[in-house]
């Protein structure tokens, strides 16, 4: 019999959805909002460098789309390329949002690939960690840097499944099946995922959730498609779970039993 689901719980909350959705790219905050509402996300990721979440009085904040009484603010350092800038901007999210510890962490090698700068990245989550930061973190897909994040306390640990905004799905399925299976806290697949499919396949590989902008904000339908998102990552975990048949090279097996056919009677006629 498959397991009982259960909730996914980072740094001790509990969440039903396991999909969680940036806020940038949109064609406004409106659509913003009716693209999350639309995934079913209870948790929403927002670019501090590059989104007013109060930091500049008089323009439109994004907390009035999505007021953190709905939704669980993830802040997160998009934009930053050492650990120092990093720090200093989860702190300032920190004091907009009045001790929020629950952050989402990201140090970039460089602006071209957008690929993590993993040297900078454990040296800022150290940093966190110690200042009481509950730390989410987007990472490579080495599986002995996820471990060395893990041991230094974050919260969950968010490899990459290919480039961020190249759509290109999960090009190291084995890398991230050896990060799952390792792993004491969430693993989430952060970057990459093109469509509805891509977060299927991530969730089957046990994932424990997907976190996609672009997939989303960039559709033709950006609604549509965040809905489709939030159906794909409930089947793929339903499918997870469920534990799906053995892949068989050759083996010729008919999906209706082979006994007690029907036997039509002989023609005597003649």
């Amino acid at each position: 019999m498959a397991p009982k689901d259960a909730p996914l719980v980072i740094a001790g909350r509990s969440y039903t959805s396991r999909l969680l959705v940036g806020t940038g790219k949109y064609r406004d905050f409106e659509q913003t909002r009716s693209a999350v509402l639309a995934s079913g996300a209870e948790i929403v990721t927002v670019a501090i460098r590059r989104t007013n979440i109060g930091q500049t009085a008089g323009e439109p904040s994004l907390l009035e789309a999505l007021p953190p009484e709905e939704f669980t603010i993830l802040p997160n350092t998009a934009g930053c390329y050492n650990a120092a800038d990093a720090v200093r901007t989860l702190r300032l999210a920190r004091e907009l949002l009045d001790g929020h510890r629950l952050v989402k962490l990201e140090v970039l090698g460089d602006p071209e690939t957008l690929f993590p700068n993993v040297v900078e990245t454990l040296a800022a989550a150290r940093t966190l960690v110690a200042d009481g930061f509950d730390v989410m973190v987007y990472t490579s897909d080495d599986p002995i840097v996820a471990r060395q994040l893990e041991d230094i306390g974050c919260a969950a640990i968010m490899p990459l499944a290919s480039l961020i905004g190249s759509g290109m799905g999960i090009v190291n399925p084995w890398n991230l099946s050896i990060i799952i299976d390792r792993a004491r806290v969430p693993v989430l697949v952060d970057a990459g995922v093109g469509t509805a499919s891509d977060a299927t396949i991530a969730m089957e590989l046990g994932c424990d959730g997907v976190l996609t902008n672009t997939a989303i904000a960039a559709a033709g339908d950006p609604v549509r498609m965040a809905a489709a998102m939030g159906m794909a990552v409930r089947a793929g975990r339903e499918a997870y779970l469920s534990g799906r048949m053995p892949r068989k090279t050759y083996a010729a097996s008919p999906s209706s039993p082979a006994g007690g056919l029907l036997t039509p009677e002989p023609d005597t006629r003649a």
